[in-house]
Parts: C-alpha cells; sequence; structure tokens
C-alpha cells in the first residue's frame, strides 16, 4: 500500500510539471534576450530564419548558421568568429514554451556545462 502512494504522490508531480512545447512556433521570427550580468541588465535581439541568426547585442551585429537538429534543438555557428572562443558551436535545446517565450539551454558543443535562459518572440 505504501507503494501505491508513493507512485500515486509521483505522478501527481510529475503530471504538474508537465511544459508545454510548441518548439515550431519559435523557429523563425524576431526575438529578445535578456539577461543580468554582474547586477546589469543586457538584452539582445535577433531575427532568425530557418538558417540564419542575425544577433544585435551592444550596436554590433553577429550572423550564425541555424543547423536544427529536431523540432526544438539546433546548432548556431558564427560566420565571422574574431576569437578561438567564437569558433565553438553552441547547442541550443528549447525546453518548454508558454504563450511567446520559451526557457532553452545551451552550452558549447562538448560541453557538460549549461546555462539556462528565457527569450521572448517579439512578432
Amino acid at each position: 500500500m505504501k507503494k501505491i502512494t508513493l507512485l500515486l504522490f509521483a505522478l501527481v508531480l510529475i503530471s504538474c510539471n508537465n511544459h508545454e512545447r510548441n518548439c515550431k512556433e519559435f523557429r523563425t521570427g524576431k526575438f529578445e534576450f535578456a539577461q543580468t550580468i554582474n547586477g546589469k541588465k543586457h538584452t539582445s535581439t535577433f531575427i532568425r530564419t530557418e538558417k540564419l541568426q542575425i544577433e544585435t547585442y551592444n550596436g554590433k551585429t553577429d550572423t550564425a548558421t541555424v543547423r536544427w537538429i529536431n523540432d526544438c534543438e539546433f546548432i548556431l555557428q558564427k560566420l565571422h568568429p574574431k576569437s578561438m572562443k567564437e569558433e565553438k558551436a553552441i547547442s541550443m535545446k528549447i525546453l518548454f514554451t508558454e504563450k511567446n517565450t520559451y526557457t532553452f539551454e545551451y552550452s558549447f558543443v562538448g560541453s557538460n556545462e549549461k546555462q539556462r535562459g528565457v527569450v521572448t518572440k517579439l512578432d
């Protein structure tokens, strides 16, 4: 009886955390990403097509290729890297979506160190 109670409790917890993943709605469009670094808010905007992402941050524009792995995962590779670090591809995974935002996880390809962020679709 104790095992059944624990199983039911676990199922209730899992069902409460069942996040929506409408990744196809976020493949293309105009987006904004904001993050706080050392207490200061930094915002970048970007336009993503099926094959390119053009990002503007601090008045500078960078372009990266987009290679979709599946509906919710893609790889970004800068077209004109200025350093060895910028040459590394970035793996992006949309974890869940809600209205006009998505929460994602990203890391350099091959790295176990992952970061999270939230992106807002502007159009």
